[in-house]
C-alpha cells in the first residue's frame, strides 16, 4: 500500500522536508512542485497552531515543536506499518484468532475438526467456549462467538432463524448407551420402547437441547422414561454409565467411541439430529472464520465420504 494513502499527505511531506533539509530535494523526490509541497506543509502548520520548520536559513531545519511533532510522526508510521503487516498476517492467516460456541455434545463429535483446523492454520488461536445450546445464538448476537456448532434434531425448526445462517455438517444417530458389565452390554438387536422404559437412565437435565428432544420425542410416543439422575456435564455421564447399571442416550458417535461403552439400537428410532455451524447472518466474518467455515466443509464431506 502507498504510503499516500496510509497518511495525510502533509505529513509526508513534512517527514521528506525534515529528511532532506530542502523544500527542492523534498519536492523532487515525492514527484510534486515546490509551490505544492510549500502549501500543504503550511496548511499542516495552520491546523496545529505552530511553526514546525525554520526557513530562514541556507537549509530548512525544524523548530522545537517541529521535532516534537516528527518524533511522534515517525512513530506513528511504525504504528501503521506494522499495523498493515498484521492485517496481511491476517489475510493470509497465519496469525488470527477465533471464538467457537458450543455446547457438551459437539464438544466431543467435533473434536477432530478442530484437530484438523489446528494442522491447517496454527497461528489461528481458537478459544471454545461451551454453553447449552440456546445460549450459542444468544452469544452469536451479542458478538461474544464468530461461529457456532449446533446440534438439533432433524424434527426441530428451532435452527431455522432469519438471524442465524446455517449449514449442516453431518448427521448423528441416537442410541442407548450402557457400560461393558450392565446386563445389555452384549445385545446385538434393537431395544424395544417398552424394554427402554424399565432401564435406568442418566440424561442431560433440560437446559439441553439434547434432553428437551428426547423428552418431546417420548411424549409424543407415549415413552415414559425412568430418569434416575441428570447432569450437566456430558464426561460425567460417560463415567456414571461406564462404572455403573445406569444407561443415556447419546449420539452413536460418542458411545461408540468410547473405551467401556456399548451401543444399544432403539427400536423406533429417535429423531436424527444434525451438527450444523451457524454464524449471525449478515456478520462480518474474519479470515479467520471463513477458513474454519471452509476446513468443516472439507472435513464434513470426507466423514461423509462424498465429493466437496
Amino acid at each position: 500500500m502507498d504510503r499516500n494513502v496510509v497518511f495525510p499527505r502533509s505529513i509526508r511531506y513534512l517527514i521528506a522536508v525534515a529528511d532532506m533539509h530542502s523544500f527542492t530535494r523534498a519536492a523532487e523526490a515525492l514527484y510534486v512542485s515546490q509551490p505544492t509541497l510549500s502549501q500543504q506543509i503550511k496548511q499542516l502548520e495552520d491546523l496545529l497552531d505552530v511553526q514546525l520548520l525554520d526557513r530562514s536559513g541556507r537549509t530548512v531545519r525544524l523548530t522545537a515543536a517541529g521535532e516534537v511533532y516528527l518524533h511522534h510522526a515517525r512513530r506513528a508510521l511504525i504504528e501503521l506499518e506494522t499495523a498493515k503487516r498484521a492485517i496481511h498476517e491476517l489475510n493470509d492467516l497465519s496469525r488470527g484468532s477465533l471464538r467457537l460456541g458450543m455446547n457438551p455434545i459437539t464438544d466431543y463429535l467435533v473434536i477432530p475438526l478442530l484437530a484438523q483446523f489446528n494442522d491447517s492454520y496454527p497461528g489461528i488461536t481458537v478459544s471454545t467456549l461451551e454453553m447449552p445450546q440456546d445460549d450459542i445464538k444468544v452469544a452469536l448476537a451479542e458478538d461474544r462467538v464468530d461461529i457456532g456448532i449446533a446440534f438439533s434434531s432433524t424434527l426441530s425448526t428451532e435452527e431455522c432463524s432469519e438471524d442465524v445462517d446455517s449449514r449442516i455438517l453431518f448427521i448423528e444417530t441416537l442410541t442407548l448407551a450402557v457400560g461393558k458389565n450392565h446386563p445389555l452390554a452384549g445385545q446385538r438387536g434393537p431395544m424395544s420402547k417398552h424394554a427402554l422404559e424399565q432401564e435406568p437412565l442418566v440424561l442431560f437435565n433440560a437446559n439441553y437441547a439434547l434432553r428437551r428432544n428426547i423428552d418431546q420425542y417420548c411424549l409424543e410416543q407415549g415413552i415414559k422414561l425412568p430418569v434416575i439422575m441428570e447432569a450437566s456435564s456430558l464426561s460425567v455421564i460417560l463415567e456414571i454409565v461406564r462404572l455403573g447399571r445406569l444407561a443415556t442416550i447419546l449420539p452413536d458417535t460418542i458411545s461408540g467411541a468410547q473405551h467401556g461403552l456399548h451401543s444399544v439400537a432403539l427400536l423406533p428410532e429417535l429423531p436424527h439430529h444434525t451438527i450444523s455451524l451457524i454464524c449471525r447472518r449478515g456478520a462480518y466474518k474474519s479470515p479467520a472464520c471463513k477458513a474454519f467455515s471452509d476446513v468443516a466443509t472439507e472435513w464434513s464431506a470426507f466423514r461423509n465420504q462424498v465429493p466437496v
